[in-house]
């Protein structure tokens, strides 16, 4: 085809070279065009009709390629161009002709070399047989739809030259072909081009309607022709009409003309039997058209709103599904805005298009392409063409020609509409029969057009489409699709439906949320993400609309497949959609949607996915960041304005979640599953106790944290008002818990926090729930933390005041923290926001946030005290001026001191209380606030003093006997350097500071309580075994005292006889008595105590001793103190000054007495429970006696009165009944052995009492009586029974054991030497000492162990070999070196050294030299008075005091 020209041979000679083209010069020469030859072969009738085609192909082919070439050869002569126009239009008048002129150009890729072929071989063949060879290479369907690509060449022409063409002349002709025709059927081809020219040229469309209506009358007439081919093209043609003319020529359509439009639209729709007709009116095209139209009418234009707001910005959505303009907004507003939900411009940027916009671009490229089709999709758009659509009856029944078209669904619809009244409108019949088609894009058509008739008015239209179940066929849709255009329309024609109040009362929400549901989990799966974000607006909208006494989830399996398909759009890509996701979970979180039982699993997964999307989020980082950030979030595209969009929306989310959570814990019926069996409920499993727990951690660790790194800098109000509802519910749900989270609110700042946002966002009535919201978590955290004040602040009342005085206050309090002090300052009435300020600034300094300096503080509150007292008759509220005086105690060392006016008005408002308890604090700052001003002191120091040791930690509690089985070298020295708790340790400052409150304390000790009293004394034994650079001036102060309350004791026992004191003399003894114990045991290391036993310490001596002797046996808890205060005096004074202690003591028969009582009880087999004294009395007993004992063989003494001793009692229980023996019971049986065996048991104080298991039957033999009362079984089984003590590791028993050994060994050398000879050497000995130094490197230097070589050295220089065990001993003692020795075990090797060079036969020179060296190095500091030096003397045992050198 290339090489053939396009001329007319026979009279091509004829024509001007003008009109003649040469085409593709530029490849060498291409083929001749001649004009005039085509215009000529279009007017000859003998031409062959595949010639003419080949003709107009050629010239289409130059409009398409070099339209400008042909431009310029018509140019030149205006009346060649006509003339060829009013040619083709006149060959539509034929049949054969107006084929040719149409089928030119029908597709690319038409045959036109076939042609060509053909009318080469076949120059004379016939027209009509031209046109049927060419027909069946090129099937045509004349009434198809063209495109820009595919158009006749008539109206390419036509489209070329529009502007220099009158379209008058065009319509003037079309208009006479019409009226010249005589047979409607001969209209097609004319309405085909008219159609066509439409769509090619748009302001052909305008001219029509406002200048032609009469060749309007021509398309209705062609409307009613039965011809199904003629009809298409009438309705293609009435499509493009309202198409390109838009809104503006809908404004000049007239209204006869409108509505008989569309009543023969709707017969003719109703009717439809082809599928190009049912195509052309529903809307619909092929899918080549509907991916393929460009066309300006069919494009999206941009959406802008202008601050025009309609309902609900929802609507935009359904504006823009229905393709219909906003009626306040003009022509121009067809497409929604970008912040909308709809689908940004079709042509977005490439750098703000993301994945996820350009899957909208192509879906929108769809729809544009659906909006440029379809006669009802046009009228729909028209209001008043919809109200004539809507009320049109469906008189005429309907065709069942199309069931090829639609399901087999059609046919019983098609029934039920026949038995339809006759007022029934046809329209939502129509489109609930394109709703049951199989063609999706029907289904779409039909979505839309429902969109488009309720965006014009829901009110009129929702109901009539509800009532005839148009909602229950699109849910049906829903389910039952995965197409992005027909969910997408659906969701939008429903979210419309939802206005109406009939869709809830007629359970369509209902019949529909499965199918919903379902549609949701489909739609998140799809590529574009804008369907999800429509359908989850539509599920929000329901939930929200829902009707309280109409449940849509009955049973949980419901609400967990909602739950999860929210759950999965919270967790798309997109942000947008997660955010409409989670306000479909905040709706869904309203307590009327929860089943029964309630789903809090699910409410926590849901939460949880929420907070996880927290961590994705990007938000403004820091506060030099703020313009940047300002600039970022102004554009509604970027990821930092979508991001707080999120956060703001997961905000009201979790608020919601927090509201559910409380109202299900107000309903009991709602805590707990109401159909599970009451035996399987545990304590374990609540589940609402678990979302609570679960909703503080995510509000703990996520929200706050990124809430508060959001507002930095720029605080939203929109933001903090669901942040402190959130902070606010947390009170509430987990009461528990509050304590810990309320310090940790506070230490974050958060009273600060919130008073500054309400300075800042409140103040002027701004932002009232805000200023709610702050409000309420403000009253609710200082309720919170007055509550757990320590100790409790007042009464209930007073509870209820504070919360009465902060609901009032609160709001009202929207001024800056800077502000407050001036506020204070000033006089106003009333008083009650000045009060809210001091209750906050107490509570927040409890927990460590300084709101204000201290100095500014300490005077704010000073002035409004003096204010308040100036004004004579107002008091300050108990809570308010506990509040206050914690305020002036913590600030008062950053702060100038107080002078007397002060003082007064703080003495007066603290005399104002009737009970300063209920203003006390526990903080040591008001006790030494009110101990430092000795006017406040006077009244208050007392009172302060016993409220600070009531509330004494206990933690450190006092040592029992039972502790001594796990005593050792550390544990002991714990017992002596215990650090003291923080009550002790600032009593300990208050009394270097202030002398006189050692007094105080005496005075409590002694008159107070008993709980009070031993508060006292563990504080006094504290700072007494503790602090030993205080321990002189202490005692010093308290001796004297004691001896006073000691007098008056005595004085009052011997008023009322001997033990019959008053009661409260009674009460205070044994505390007196215990104190005087600490006194005299506190600092056993200076000697001038107890150099001699003159002044004080002689008289408290006689006194203890006088009372002792006149109470009564059962009064064990002042025996005991008083037995342990005697003997620790005569066991720590030295021996030459303790003649007259001794003399005294034992001249009291009365105390002599209770002593033998004591003892006694010891000795009985099996005494009952209630005449058994206590454990340590005993001991405190044996522990007297010895020392006495000891001490009047040194004085010799007088006896007045001897004590009855059981020693073989004694021996049985050492021997055989250790482990039901006490160990500290053991010592003391250990110590009276000891200072009996010192005597050679022989004491005038002891009579002992023996018998035959120890001495052996009558008469005595020798060895016996030599040893007589203990005899030589006797002394065999107490020597097992030390052997087998010194196996223990206990510390005291190890002790006590080798000096009871020592004192064994030396009474059998003096009254039979072999007795102890042969005791050293016996086998028992040797495997003893061969466990003990087998013990390891720690147990071979034990003080015990070496104390028990030199022993048996002492007693046999053979009986340790110096090698191996004296060599071990030596090479043990090289290898640890001497400075890792304590003292005592420093003092045990020095003399164990003297003992090996006294006794021991050293084999060699070097060994001599090694214990030598050995002596040299421990020095002079081992000797025994050394070691006792700095050392304690005292060992504490509970309520025993042991004397270390004793024993």
């Amino acid at each position: 085809m290339a090489s053939v020209d396009v001329v007319y041979e026979q009279v091509h000679f004829r024509h001007d070279p003008k009109w003649s083209v040469r085409l593709r010069p530029a490849e060498g020469g291409g083929p001749l065009l001649c004009v005039a030859c085509a215009i000529e072969m279009m007017e000859t009738a003998e031409m062959a009709s595949v010639r003419k085609c080949f003709a107009l192909s050629s010239i289409s082919g130059v409009l398409k390629s070099s339209a400008g070439v042909l431009r310029e050869l018509f140019r030149q002569d205006h009346r060649v161009t006509l003339h060829f126009i009013a040619t083709l239009l006149g060959m539509l008048q034929s049949e054969e002709e107006a084929a040719t002129v149409e089928k030119v150009d029908q597709g690319e890729g038409t045959p036109v070399d076939a042609l060509v072929n053909v009318f080469v071989c076949f120059p004379t063949c016939a027209p009509s047989q031209t046109r049927q060879l060419y027909m069946r290479t090129n099937t045509f369907h004349p009434h198809h739809a063209h495109t820009n690509t595919e158009r006749p060449v008539l109206v390419q022409l036509l489209q070329e030259f529009q502007n220099e063409l009158p379209i008058h002349f065009v319509l003037d002709e079309v208009h006479k072909q019409l009226n010249c025709q005589l047979s409607v059927k001969r209209f097609l081809p004319t309405l085909n081009f008219l159609g066509n020219l439409l769509n090619a040229v748009p302001n052909v469309a305008l001219s029509l309607l406002t200048q032609y209506v009469p060749l309007l009358d021509h398309l209705f007439t062609a409307l009613v022709y039965p011809d199904e081919a003629l009809r298409t093209s009438v309705v293609y043609a009435w499509q493009q009409l309202l198409q390109t003319s838009g809104d503006t020529g809908a404004q000049y359509l007239p209204v006869a003309t409108r509505d008989r439009l569309c009543t023969l639209f709707l017969q003719t729709f109703s009717n439809a039997s082809s599928a190009q007709l049912v195509k052309n009116c529903a809307g619909c095209s092929s899918v080549a058209g509907l991916q393929g139209s460009t066309s300006d009418a069919g494009r999206i234009r941009p959406f802008r709103f202008d601050g025009v707001a309609h309902r609900d910005a929802r609507f935009r959505l359904c504006w823009f599904a229905a393709g219909v303009a906003h009626p306040t907004t003009g022509p121009s507003s067809a497409a929604p805005a970008e912040d909308s939900a709809a689908p940004p411009p079709a042509t977005p940027g490439p750098s703000s298009m993301g994945p996820h916009l350009k899957d909208t671009a192509a879906l929108k490229a769809s729809w544009s392409a659906v909006a440029a089709q379809g006669l009802l999709w046009q009228l729909v758009r028209l209001e008043d063409a919809v109200s004539v659509l809507m009320s049109s009856s469906g008189s005429q029944p309907l065709s069942n020609a199309n069931e090829d078209i639609l399901t087999n669904n059609s046919q019983t619809l098609i029934q039920d509409q026949e038995q339809q009244p006759d007022d029934q409108s046809l329209l939502p019949l129509l489109l609930k029969k394109l709703l049951l088609s199989g063609d999706e894009m029907l289904q779409v058509a039909s979505a839309k057009s429902i969109a488009a008739i309720l965006v014009h008015s829901p009110s009129q239209y929702c109901a009539l489409c509800i009532k005839a179940d148009l909602s229950g066929f699109l849910f049906d849709r829903l389910a039952s699709s995965s197409n992005e255009m027909l969910l997408w329309s659906v969701y939008s024609c429903l979210l419309l439906l939802t206005e109406e109040p009939l869709f809830f009362s007629q359970c369509h929400s209902v019949y529909g949320m499965d199918s919903l549901v379902r549609s949701l989990k489909e739609a998140v799966q799809l590529a574009n993400l804008e369907v999800p974000k429509q359908g989850f607006l539509l599920l929000t909208e329901v939930l929200n609309r829902q009707p309280p006494s109409i449940h849509l989830f009955p049973s949980g399996s419901g609400f967990v497949a909602v739950s999860e398909a929210v759950k999965a759009g919270v967790s798309s890509s997109c942000l947008l959609v997660a955010a409409q996701a989670v306000k479909a979970a905040t709706a869904l979180f309203r307590v009327n949607h929860q089943p029964r039982p309630v789903q809090y699993q699910e409410v926590e997964g849901l939460i949880e996915a929420i907070t996880s999307r927290l961590s994705e989020l990007i938000l403004p980082s820091s506060s030099h960041q703020r313009s940047t950030e300002e600039k970022r979030m102004s554009d509604s595209s970027s990821q930092t304005f979508r991001s707080k969009g999120f956060l703001l929306q997961a905000l009201v989310c979790f608020q919601a979640a927090c509201r559910l959570a409380e109202e299900c814990a107000s309903e009991p019926v709602l805590m707990k599953n109401p159909f599970t069996a009451p035996y399987k409920h545990s304590d374990g499993e609540n589940p609402l106790g678990s979302l609570c727990l679960c909703l503080l951690r995510c509000c703990d660790s996520v929200w706050i944290p990124t809430v508060l790194k959001t507002i930095k800098g720029l605080p939203s109000a929109q933001m903090l008002e669901p942040l402190y509802s959130i902070l606010g519910s947390q009170f509430v749900l987990l009461p528990s818990l509050m304590q810990q989270f309320a310090n940790k609110l506070v230490s974050s700042g958060f009273y600060r926090l919130a008073v500054e946002h309400k300075a800042l966002l409140c103040a002027g009535n701004r932002n009232p729930n805000l200023n709610a919201s702050c409000c309420g978590f403000l009253q609710k955290l200082s309720m919170c933390l007055l509550f757990q004040s320590d100790p409790p602040c007042g009464s209930y009342q007073d509870f209820e005041e504070v919360e009465n005085l902060l609901q009032c206050s609160l709001s009202s309090l929207c001024c800056h923290l800077s502000e407050w002090p001036s506020l204070l300052c000033e006089y106003q009435e009333p008083r009650a926001v000045q009060y809210c300020l001091v209750m906050i600034l107490y509570l927040a300094l409890k927990q460590g946030d300084r709101l204000l300096p201290d100095q500014a503080v300490f005077s704010s509150v000073m002035v409004l005290l003096q204010s308040v007292q100036e004004q004579g008759n107002c008091v300050l509220p108990r809570s308010v001026l506990r509040s206050a005086l914690y305020l002036l105690a913590v600030t008062q060392d950053r702060s100038p001191s107080l002078d007397e006016a002060h003082l007064n008005y703080i003495s007066k408002s603290l005399s104002s209380c009737q009970s300063f308890s209920s203003l006390y604090s526990h903080h040591p700052a008001l006790l030494h606030f009110i101990w430092r001003y000795p006017e406040l002191a006077e009244l208050f120091g007392a009172s302060v003093l016993e409220l600070w040791l009531a509330n004494k930690s206990q933690t450190d509690g006092r040592q029992n006997t039972a502790d001594v089985q796990k005593g050792d070298d550390k544990r002991e020295n714990q017992t002596q350097q215990q650090e003291p708790d923080l009550e002790t340790s600032e009593l300990l400052v208050l009394l270097e500071k202030n002398p006189k409150v050692i007094l105080t304390l005496l005075d409590m000790a002694v008159g107070g309580e008993a709980p009070l009293a031993e508060h006292v004394l563990d504080v006094l034994r504290t700072l007494l075994l503790g602090q030993r650079e205080f321990v002189a001036d202490l005692c010093t102060s308290l001796r004297p005292a004691l001896l006073q309350v000691l007098q008056r004791i005595s004085v009052d026992n011997m008023a009322n006889g001997l033990g019959q004191a008053h009661a409260a003399a009674a009460k205070s003894l044994p505390v007196v008595l215990k104190l005087l114990c600490l006194t005299q045991t506190s600092d056993p290391s200076s000697p001038s105590i107890y150099s001699n036993m003159e002044g004080v310490h002689f008289k408290l001596l006689y006194h203890v001793s006088s009372i002792g002797g006149m109470l009564k046996p059962t009064d064990t808890e002042s025996l005991l103190p008083a037995f342990n205060f005697l003997q620790c005096c005569l066991s720590l004074s030295p021996a030459h000054s303790s003649d007259r202690a001794v003399s005294m003591l034992l001249s009291n028969s009365g105390l002599m007495d209770q002593l033998q009582t004591v003892i006694s009880s010891s000795a009985a087999p099996s005494p009952p429970p209630s005449a058994c004294p206590p454990l340590a009395l005993l001991c405190c007993g044996h522990l007297l006696l010895s020392t006495l004992i000891t001490l009047q063989g040194i004085h010799s003494a007088q006896v007045h009165k001897s004590i009855i001793w059981s020693l073989d009692t004694a021996v049985q229980r050492l021997f055989c009944q250790k482990r039901n023996t006490d160990n500290l019971m053991m010592v003391s049986y250990l110590r009276m052995l000891q200072a009996l065996l010192d005597v050679d048991l022989a004491s005038p104080l002891v009579c002992l009492s023996t018998g035959p298991g120890l001495v052996g039957p009558r008469p005595l033999e020798a060895e016996d009586g030599a040893l007589y009362p203990l005899g030589s079984t006797g002394a065999q089984c107490l020597l097992t029974a030390l052997s087998g003590l010194l196996m223990q590791k206990h510390e005291l028993l190890l002790r006590t054991s080798v000096n009871c050994l020592s004192s064994l060994l030396g009474f059998l050398k003096r009254k039979n030497p072999a007795s102890a000879k042969h005791a050293v050497c016996q086998p028992w000995s040797r495997f003893l000492l061969y466990c003990k130094l087998s013990s390891g490197e720690k147990g071979l230097l034990h003080p015990a162990l070496l104390r028990f070589i030199t022993l048996l050295l002492q007693h046999s220089s053979t009986a340790v070999p110096w090698e191996p065990d004296l060599l071990h001993v030596i090479d043990t003692v090289e290898s640890t070196g001497i400075k890792e020795l304590h003292r005592e075990a420093a003092r045990a090797l020095r003399l164990l050294l003297t003992q090996i060079q006294s006794s021991v036969p050293v084999p060699t020179a070097a060994h001599k030299q090694r214990v030598r060296k050995l002596m040299e190095s421990l020095g002079p500091q081992t000797s025994a008075e050394n070691c006792s030096e700095g050392v304690s003397n005292v060992l504490h045992v509970g309520d025993v005091s042991l004397c270390l050198r004793s024993l």
